[in-house]
């Protein structure tokens, strides 16, 4: 069985993508790996406490969203760029490391008092996961924990997300 962190190493570093500057945490490698996977995922589960659903961010946070909410027997609730849900939806606009981007979730994602893990892959400017976490607010959804696999200190996001939500913890697996 693979550690945590050998799950880690997995995990590669692009240098100047998608401009330059940009320090691209590729996490497919992970992805790709079936034990380092599954050890992720497992070890993301204790950070659900009392959730009934996960949310994840689109792309590759609700990869880890979905499988977590499957290992767990919950619900999964996508957060994805504009354009790519077919029902009603709301969205969200926000600011990238590199640019600016939309969120949306489908309007009925929630009943009033859903308690939610909010679960994405990297968490840099916070940009992303603060944008998410307004639509699930914006639904009725009660947010009661978020997650990155992986957080890049000294981009602010981790502060940015605790300055919209002071009483909810944010915690990450790996830190670079």
């Amino acid at each position: 069985m693979i550690t945590l962190a050998e799950s880690r190493e997995l995990i590669r570093e692009i240098p100047d993508y998608p401009l330059p500057g940009i320090r691209f945490q590729d996490l497919t490698p992970l992805l790709g790996h079936g034990e380092g996977f599954a050890c992720v995922v497992q070890a993301l589960e204790p950070l659900v406490k009392d959730a009934t659903l996960i949310a994840g961010i689109e792309a590759r946070g609700f990869i880890f969203a979905a499988a977590l909410a499957k290992s767990l027997n919950l619900g999964f609730v996508p957060i994805r760029k504009a354009g790519k849900l077919p029902h009603v939806t709301i969205e969200e606009s926000y600011g990238l490391e590199y640019g600016s981007d939309v969120l949306q979730i489908h309007t009925d994602a929630f009943t009033q008092g859903s308690r939610v893990l909010l679960l994405d892959d990297v968490l840099a400017t916070g940009g992303t996961v603060v944008a998410a976490s307004t639509l699930i607010s914006r639904l009725g959804g009660s947010i009661v924990g978020a997650a990155a696999v992986l957080e890049i200190s000294g981009l602010g996001g981790r502060e940015r997300f605790q300055e919209k939500h002071p009483n909810i913890g944010f915690d990450s697996l790996f830190l670079v």
